[in-house]
């Protein structure tokens, strides 16, 4: 199966990973996780990277859905950052 390049989870046909994935986001609690806003803004930003394959980021390995819903997260490219 070849990676779709620049496509989150929900958007790359990968159901079960993004509702494994969407579970754990649940779990986040409020305190520690980013308002909607804020996180649809950072998917957006994601979404456009060079470093997005299938909804994984290249950068650190994560599930971008995950990593973007946690306040204490940040973009991983530390030479371009994004948010």
């Amino acid at each position: 199966m070849r990676g779709c390049k620049r496509c989150l989870l929900r958007e790359a046909a990968e159901d079960d990973t993004y509702a494994s994935v969407m579970e754990k986001v649940a779990k986040i609690p409020d305190a520690d996780r980013v308002p909607d806003e804020v996180y649809r803004k950072r998917l957006t930003a994601c979404a456009s990277c060079d470093h997005l394959i299938s909804g994984v980021c290249m950068k650190c390995g994560c599930y971008v859905e995950f990593r973007a819903a946690h306040r204490r997260m940040k973009c991983p490219d530390a030479a371009a950052r994004r948010w």
